[in-house]
């Protein structure tokens, strides 16, 4: 739970620099709709601290005129958590900083099939579907897809995270821990990404 803990007091410092850098997209993975398969005490744990930092961490976001959007589902988490969720994106709605999007009960694969059952139960025929239409009915059409993702801990894969936007993203793997995660890191991470020749499937 200390490391859990860590991590969301990270959110802060994290999004300050990328403000700083005047990146004004950035998306945190906070829960995955595969952590509910994690221990019973964990994810109780996990959902006390999101309950416990939120109201904190959104007044300090609201502070520095940071719009705060959510990405995934509500219906599992408690009406509490509901109502702050709902109630951090209402009171940043205006903010124009900058957009934290935080993805919390999100599962790539789960998006991509909500999006599929909304087209189908409008009735729109299948002739009228592309890639354009059907960017609209994922959680939030009006994000554009990252143009970096950096994945920490030492893994090597997107673990379900923004499958369809993600189709051209660069990619930046580093061992560094989250809650160690800091400003030498995004610097590591961003030279990097510099480097890259993004070509889109052009020559």
């Amino acid at each position: 739970m200390e490391g859990h803990r860590a991590g969301t007091e990270k959110i802060h410092l994290v999004t300050e620099i990328f403000s700083e850098y005047e990146i004004k997209y950035l998306t945190l993975f906070a829960f995955s709709t595969e952590n509910w398969n994690r221990p019973g005490v964990e994810v109780k744990g996990l959902m006390k601290i999101l309950s416990d930092r939120l109201e904190p961490e959104i007044k300090r976001l609201h502070q520095n005129n940071i719009r705060v959007r959510h990405l995934g589902k509500l219906d599992d988490l408690s009406p509490e958590l509901q109502r702050k969720i709902r109630t951090a994106i209402e009171l940043t709605s205006k903010n124009t900083g900058g957009t934290l999007c935080v993805a919390f009960d999100y599962g790539g694969r789960s998006e991509i099939v909500e999006a599929t059952r909304k087209i189908l139960s409008s009735g729109m025929s299948a002739k009228d579907i592309t890639e354009d239409v059907f960017k609209k009915y994922l959680y939030a059409p009006d994000i554009p897809d990252p143009d970096l993702i950096i994945r920490t801990g030492g893994e090597t894969r997107l673990s379900n995270f923004l499958l369809w936007e993600s189709a051209y993203s660069e990619l930046y793997f580093t061992d560094t821990l989250w809650p160690d995660f800091s400003r030498t890191d995004i610097d590591e991470a961003l030279e990097a990404y510099k480097s890259r020749q993004r070509r889109f499937g052009r020559i």
